[in-house]
């Protein structure tokens, strides 16, 4: 483990007086972004586009441009780093994998802050979940981000409980030219990326592409290894001076091997960047137990109609195909399988495998079936599938093991579309409608038999033969390439959700009010098909909940460089999908009883601002309760016995009306001290707890079996875990001279109660870290010339950036990376 160095960086953090400003270039007259820098970057969908753009309306806010996104996300970097300085954000797990991190806002996980990409939702349907590693590629083309932090002034019915994220992309470029990048890494990391624009011609078309690639030995643990692309095509068109339409695709193909959370008593004894998840052959091949692929093409078509001078319509059309999954074992095997270091023995596990049942032969009483003329069969059934309707600890025998993916394929179509209307220079209103049909499907298929000739899954009710086809884990292959029904094991199912959404906004605006109502109600219905515990598919009845928001705030200026603002609001939330199912093995069409309702939620918010042409100052208090939440989680129930895994019973943990509450203050400044030094910071305080009881059901899910039931009473609030409650940056942006820049950032963490022992009554170590960055920028006649080289966790601090069910992920130590860039 590496000294820890907290004491250090709070010394060095006051010699160097830094603060959390990045790189971004110094513009000389004004510390905010204003209404004309965001309208520079809101090319197209105007109205679909949810973008606070001066300030005015009563919610907090952060934005963050291009510059700064190319700058500070740039490279082996994960892209939600770019918000970690802003207040009351947290992005953790980056020694996961490459676009394994997780991001927190105000101590609400990913899936419920919603991220929005040109006014397209693009959390998960079916959980919500974010999966950084499929928009890689953001940092080349993202124009801007803005973060609104809580209820936010969205207009949709989306699920941002944390807060709102949007993402805005670049467009057809309107000026011709193009550029070349190269970036280099810690653990030899390196990429390419090129790009070109026509520019507006003549005829009122113009096209812009982006290409590139990276790749990695690993990230920071070993057994890390990746490497993807991204690309970008977009085509522009302006029909006449009131009609504009863009088209563009793009899509982040990647596959990285992950590495998961471990006791710290491993870590001592492997080292921090120690990873179980794979392992060599005798000849020295690599092969990683744990690898993600996928390949999500994401396109939309917008169109903005200017109708006349007081209204105008924007609609954008959407469509993405994720095709991928991710990968893991299957079935067991006794004796070792590991090598003296911990990591996989493949040669040893190949000649395990060549040792299990064959076709023919007779195992807990059955005979496995006939017809195949391989030597090594691996199975998995049950002892007796008349004995699968009770709760016997006996259920089922497995040997051989495989390497399987995961696949989740999906289809997703939607719309939004708004009409807005300037009534008068103080009034405005817009409507709209957002539509979205999803459609996912899910099952398993071998990668790696291992040895074996092929594998007997007779998990189910319904009778299938042995699988001998394997299909490799790549993210191109697979958009086309992935396994025939026939060829599935464990689960295959699908599932429907279609979401229809109405909305509405009145916004009136004085020089000293502003004052915003917003309104929407959807209907959202889920339908499962199960395919694999059936002898015929089993499709199940159609779900459909109603779901509603109402917020709206008001903000008074009392001069003008003083104003402060309140907000409220509540949300009556349909479930994921993945909280009204019981899960896969049994029956994947059925719902868990008493039948999941609404989670509600409630926001208020409080806030001051200070703006003078040198200062920034804002301060937020806010208050968010969640109440009957529902969390669905697995586990595994091993009956006393951790080495033999033949008679482990998959279980299925519900926690039903749990309530949590979140409340804070966050204050963040920004102060131009001179013409070429920029000095910024914020200070965030959380309180966030479960609170009152909930009732938590048990189940073996391999036959839907209720084996607990208890209500949970708190006798004090239970914090909630995984991000820091309490967080500080500052740091500095300096011109050294005209061609040179430098930046640097000093994060402080705290209060960060530890989900792994004691009922989340310990804390994890607090933690600092400090970030550094140079920037040369040279002009050659029109063209130019950037360098920009960036050191983060500058001291090699040690730290554990976040704790789970399973153990700790330690953060990153010092990494770097380096680029040039050619604009012309």
């Amino acid at each position: 483990m590496r000294t820890k160095l907290s004491k250090m960086l709070f010394i060095a953090l006051m010699g160097v007086f830094t603060t959390q400003v990045s790189g971004q270039e110094f513009e000389p007259d004004s510390l905010s972004v204003d209404r004309e820098e965001l309208k520079e970057v809101v090319i197209v969908g105007r109205g679909v586009i949810d973008i606070e753009e001066d300030r005015k309306t009563p919610v907090a806010v952060s934005t963050i441009l291009k510059t700064e996104i190319q700058e500070k996300a740039q490279g082996n970097v994960e892209f939600p780093e770019v918000l970690a300085n802003t207040p009351s954000v947290y992005v953790s797990n980056q020694a996961g994998g490459f676009g394994d991190s997780q991001m927190f806002t105000r101590g609400f996980d990913q899936t419920n802050t919603a991220f929005l990409l040109n006014g397209q939702p693009i959390n998960g349907m079916e959980d919500g979940r974010m999966y950084w590693s499929n928009w890689s590629g953001m940092t080349e083309i993202a124009n801007a981000v803005q973060i609104q932090r809580g209820l936010g002034s969205s207009k949709l019915a989306i699920s941002s409980v944390g807060g709102t994220i949007n993402i805005i992309t670049r467009a057809t470029e309107k000026k011709q030219g193009g550029y070349a990048q190269a970036i280099v890494g810690n653990d030899s990391y390196i990429k390419g990326a090129i790009g070109y624009n026509t520019g507006l011609m003549n005829s009122g078309w113009a096209f812009s592409v982006a290409l590139s690639h990276w790749q990695a030995n690993r990230k920071y643990a070993t057994g890390t290894a990746g490497a993807g692309q991204n690309y970008f095509i977009s085509l522009g068109k302006k029909i006449n001076e009131k009609n504009n339409v863009n088209f563009l695709i793009t899509g982040a193909p990647q596959w990285h091997d992950q590495n998961f959370s471990k006791t710290m008593a491993v870590y001592d004894l492997r080292g921090e960047k120690y990873n179980n998840n794979y392992g060599f052959y005798d000849n020295g091949d690599y092969l990683s137990l744990r690898r993600n692929y996928y390949h999500k093409p994401v396109m939309n078509l917008n169109w903005d109609w200017e109708i006349n001078e007081k209204s105008n319509l924007s609609t954008v059309l959407y469509a993405s195909f994720g095709r991928g999954g991710g990968t893991g074992n299957y079935g067991s095997l006794s004796g070792s399988i590991t090598r003296a270091d911990g990591r996989f023995n493949w040669s040893a596990i190949e000649a395990l495998n060549g040792a299990v049942v064959g076709p023919n032969q007779v195992v807990g009483g059955q005979t496995l079936p006939s017809g195949f003329s391989g030597n090594n069969i691996g199975y998995f059934y049950f002892n007796d599938l008349a004995d699968a309707n009770n709760n016997g600890n006996q259920l089922r025998q497995r040997n051989g093991y495989i390497v399987r993916s995961s696949v989740n394929n999906h289809s997703w179509y939607g719309g939004v579309t708004n009409y807005n209307m300037e009534v008068n220079e103080n009034f405005s209103f817009n409507v709209g409608a957002d539509v979205r049909f999803y459609k996912g499907d899910h099952f398993r298929q071998v990668v790696d038999y291992l040895g074996l000739d092929g594998y007997y899954d007779q998990q189910g009710f319904s009778q299938r033969g042995i699988v001998t086809q394997n299909f490799d884990a790549n993210p191109w292959s697979a958009l086309f390439d992935f396994a025939s029904e026939d060829q599935r094991i464990n689960y295959d199912n699908s599932e429907w959700i279609n979401y229809q959404g109405l909305f509405g906004q009145a916004e009136y605006k004085t020089d000293r009010v502003s004052l915003f109502v917003q309104g929407s109600t959807s209907n959202q219905s889920y339908q499962k098909e199960d395919r694999y515990n059936f002898d015929s598919a089993k499709k199940g009845d159609k779900i459909s909940k109603m779901g509603y928001n109402l917020k709206g705030g008001i903000a008074f200026f009392i001069d003008d460089e003083n104003s402060i603002y309140g907000n409220s609001g509540m949300y009556s939330r349909q479930p994921f999908l993945d909280n009204i199912y019981q899960g896969y093995v049994f029956d994947a069409t059925k719902t868990i009883e008493p039948e999941i309702d609404n989670e509600e939620i409630t926001g208020f918010e409080f806030g001051y601002r200070f703006k003078s042409k040198t200062v920034n100052v804002n301060v937020n208090l806010y208050y968010t309760t969640w109440d009957n939440r529902s969390v669905v989680s697995t586990g595994v129930n091993n009956n006393g016995t951790p080495t033999d895994t033949t008679d482990d019973i998959d279980l299925l943990i519900q926690e039903l009306g749990l309530k949590q509450e979140h409340k804070g203050v966050e204050i963040d400044f920004n102060t131009k001290v001179t013409q070429d030094f920029n000095l910024r910071g914020y200070f965030s305080y959380g309180d966030w707890n479960r609170v009152d009881g909930y009732t938590r059901k048990t189940f073996n899910n391999e036959n839907n079996t209720l084996i607990s039931e208890q209500v949970i009473t708190l006798t004090k609030d239970e914090k909630i875990t995984q991000a820091p409650q309490t967080s500080f940056g500052l740091g500095v942006a300096y011109k050294i001279a005209k061609y040179l820049s430098f930046d640097c950032d000093f994060n402080y963490y705290a209060r960060n109660f530890d989900r792994f022992v004691n009922n989340n009554s310990e804390m994890l170590d607090p933690y600092a870290l400090i970030n550094a960055g140079v920037t040369s920028k040279f002009k050659l006649g029109t063209q130019k010339l950037k360098v920009r080289a960036n050191v983060y966790n500058v001291f090699n601090s040690s730290y554990v950036s976040q704790s789970d069910a399973f153990g700790y992920f330690l953060g990153l130590g010092r990494t770097w990376n380096a680029s040039i860039g050619y604009e012309f």
